[in-house]
């Protein structure tokens, strides 16, 4: 067993001999020809990081692949990690807080999606008040912040009645995280919402509010006209685009496909990301590689959600467990185009578990996904690449005169990394360790009724 570190609290001191994936590291490495890292499979360098002024203030490669003294006696003190393992902060991309925490009142006991939406429903109706969503929404901020994430996108329920009540509370966490943790919000409708004057009342409260148009887009003869409309109110108030396509096992569902194909035509610009494309694993070699290409050329980027979508899809098929509902992630990764893994839904109806933590997201998709080694690209799904598309150019990465916000595991290796849940991390933002711990579940009992 490890011992825990101790960091000295004027927040100046090096970090040595940590393992980190090089491809999370900014800085250039001149390593000596036909130069092999030990456990080459295993995708780690190893480095020393000096941290003054809550900056990373140097980065040294240790090209050898072997515990180094530092040779500059520059009197700061010294932390030897002994290879313990350091990742960028977390950035969560696709989340719904609103709908959160909610299972303990509301479950969906035959785990289908229809059973999801009508419990989501009626809990909104009982339950929803401004202290109710804000208490659920904090604790799962809490959970994040705990376990190392610095920013989190969240789709926000915005048709109904109580549709304000959830984007005014966002906006006050919002206000409240700020110095913790970096939020953006998506509105989250039925893209036939956008046909008529309430789609572009939504569009404009979007672009007041800093929001992303967003959405389901469900397969139908409509969707073409909805998508389009969606792209021209976004393009004209220069919003990101953030959708949920193609949420099943049906292979005629080719919403992602027609998503593309309407950007390229209508000459969108902006960014769009499209989440879970489920049914492009049940499609055929072709449609598949057809649709990647378009949504290649349209600069789409994807985000799988492996973990809600392994527990509800595939329930209709007379013989379960069966086809489990996650993307064609390796032909995602193969094409170049960008790949984000996230959380989704935590401990609500479509979803009963979770915890908002990067390091289970990823740990997890490696298994669903069949992730193998070198696991190095694999880790950047759930830092660097959610955070170049939420255009957080400070977030992900470790670089010199960046932020020092980054987690320090006990574990050494991914084989370790991936087989402890890593509850003993030390979590540095500006770097100073927070010494956060998740919330208890029964701060939300009198929410639950229990």
């Amino acid at each position: 067993m490890s011992s825990p570190l101790v960091l000295p609290s004027d927040g100046h001191y090096w970090l040595k001999n940590a393992h980190i994936p090089p491809n999370l590291v900014k800085t250039k490495v001149n390593f000596p020809e036909n130069f092999q890292f030990p456990r080459p499979w295993e995708d780690l360098g190893l480095y020393h990081l000096e941290i003054a002024d809550g900056k990373i203030k140097n980065i040294v490669a240790v090209g050898q692949g072997e515990e180094s003294d530092l040779v500059t006696d520059d009197g700061v003190p010294r932390v030897d990690l002994s290879k313990r393992m350091i990742l960028p902060c977390f950035v969560d991309m696709h989340t719904h807080l609103d709908k959160g925490h909610i299972w303990g009142r509301s479950p969906n006991v035959d785990g289908t999606f229809s059973g999801a939406i009508a419990s989501t429903e009626r809990d909104a109706e009982l339950h929803h008040s401004p202290e109710d969503i804000y208490r659920r929404m904090e604790f799962a901020l809490q959970c994040s912040y705990a376990h190392g994430t610095a920013a989190v996108r969240t789709h926000i329920e915005m048709a109904g009645q109580k549709s304000q009540i959830a984007w005014q509370t966002f906006q006050q966490l919002r206000q409240a995280w700020a110095d913790r943790l970096t939020l953006q919000g998506v509105a989250m409708v039925t893209t036939d919402y956008y046909l008529g004057s309430a789609g572009e009342k939504l569009a404009d409260q979007m672009a007041h509010g800093g929001g992303i148009l967003g959405g389901v887009a469900y397969a139908g003869p409509q969707v073409e006209a909805q998508l389009t409309r969606l792209m021209t109110l976004a393009q004209a108030r220069n919003l990101a685009i953030d959708l949920h396509v193609d949420e099943n096992g049906d292979r005629r569902s080719r919403v992602l496909h027609q998503v593309a194909a309407i950007a390229l035509k209508v000459g969108f610009t902006g960014q769009i990301v499209c989440g879970h494309c489920c049914s492009l694993d049940v499609q055929s070699p072709q449609q598949v590689q057809q649709t990647l290409a378009l949504v290649k050329q349209a600069n789409i980027a994807i985000i799988s959600l492996p973990l809600c979508n392994l527990y509800l899809q595939g329930r209709h098929q007379p013989q379960k467990p069966a086809w489990r509902g996650i993307t064609k992630v390796h032909a995602i990764h193969a094409e170049g185009i960008p790949l984000v893994f996230a959380s989704d839904n935590c401990r609500d109806p479509f979803f009963p578990f979770g915890d908002h933590d990067g390091l289970e997201i990823l740990n997890q998709s490696v298994r669903i996904g069949q992730l193998d080694p070198p696991y190095g690209h694999w880790c950047a799904t759930v830092n660097q690449t959610p955070a170049q598309l939420m255009g957080l150019a400070d977030y992900g990465r470790l670089a010199v005169n960046g932020p020092a916000d980054l987690v320090i595991f006990p574990a050494r290796y991914f084989s370790e990394i991936f087989s402890r849940p890593q509850g003993d991390r030390l979590v540095i933002r500006k770097g100073k360790p927070t010494h956060k711990k998740t919330p208890h579940y029964q701060e939300l009992d009198d929410l639950m009724g229990a």
